[in-house]
């Protein structure tokens, strides 16, 4: 019996659950990163086998036919990867400074209905993007903001600050109001306070706001698509539609696999510079202290 009590007490080897844990997790990194891997070694096969029905393996040679292919797709893919640029630079300042501004705001202010008014920000996170693109068209017509790429980034921000604005606010909860008093009493005045003291506090929860709004840019089709009728204000999404189809409606698979490659690459550069700040921001800005 104490044999047998001993061996129900004993606890799991846990180098053997390391083991297990590290085999789980490898096999979920081989199912991210194996599409990745496979549009990027598509795009440099050369079209016709990147056309192949079964698909081929490694290519007989390496090509930048589907590249240069990229550049006859209306006014080309570097007019397209410009206002992808432009769009989502404005989506990030906008998201940023507004965001951080109304954290900050939320977080150290008392006013009349605060805790309303946030809930209120918070609650349009809940109204579908599709439901109002019409209704957001018209409102840009108005503004002569159609076919306009500072028009879509206002569009960009505006469903971008819900989530921003919850972030911050939390992010500048945690700090601890000392230091924000500490810094009154030497005399800094508020906004120095927040550009000298508190920003640098919560630069993860910044860095984390901005990279949600370049990746929500940067990869958003739908509302680029209806937003803009003008294909020199197309984006790279859009590209990526036109080179689905080729000659005869059949798609072209290796222009499509290079437009997906050119359109990866920032967001995977991006993510890995900046991802010990984003979770970090991103813990330390979901969860209020």
């Amino acid at each position: 019996m104490t044999a047998l009590g001993g061996a129900i007490r004993r606890r799991p080897d846990p180098a053997g659950w390391r083991a297990a844990l590290f085999l789980v997790g490898l096999l979920g990194a081989v199912l991210f990163v194996a599409p990745l891997v496979w549009a990027a070694v598509t795009s440099i096969k050369p079209p016709v086998e990147a056309a192949a029905a079964p698909a081929t393996g490694l290519p007989s040679a390496i090509d930048t036919a589907n590249y240069r292919t990229l550049t006859t797709y209306g006014e080309g893919i570097l007019t397209y990867l410009w206002n992808s640029i432009v769009v989502s630079g404005i989506t990030i300042l906008g998201t940023v400074v507004v965001g951080t501004l109304a954290g900050y705001g939320f977080s150290s202010f008392e006013f009349p209905f605060k805790g309303l008014s946030f809930i209120v920000i918070l609650a349009t996170l809940m109204i579908p993007f599709q439901s109002i693109v019409i209704p957001l068209f018209v409102v840009l017509k108005q503004l002569n903001l159609t076919n306009s790429l500072v028009g879509v980034g206002l569009v960009y921000i505006t469903f971008q600050l819900p989530f921003s604005i919850f972030i911050m606010r939390n992010a500048f909860d945690k700090v601890p109001r000392e230091i924000e008093e500490s810094a009154i009493v030497d005399g800094a005045t508020q906004a120095r306070m927040l550009r000298s003291v508190m920003i640098p506090l919560v630069a993860p929860g910044i860095v984390t706001i901005g990279l949600f709004a370049f990746l929500a840019a940067w990869n958003e089709f739908f509302g680029a698509l209806i937003l803009l009728t003008n294909q020199k204000a197309f984006t790279l999404p859009i590209l990526l539609l036109s080179a689905r189809t080729g000659l005869w409606n059949n798609i072209d698979w290796g222009a499509l696999q290079a437009g997906v490659t050119i359109t990866m690459v920032p967001c995977l550069v991006f993510y890995v510079v900046l991802q010990r700040y984003y979770v970090s921001g991103l813990s330390a800005g979901a969860i209020k202290g």
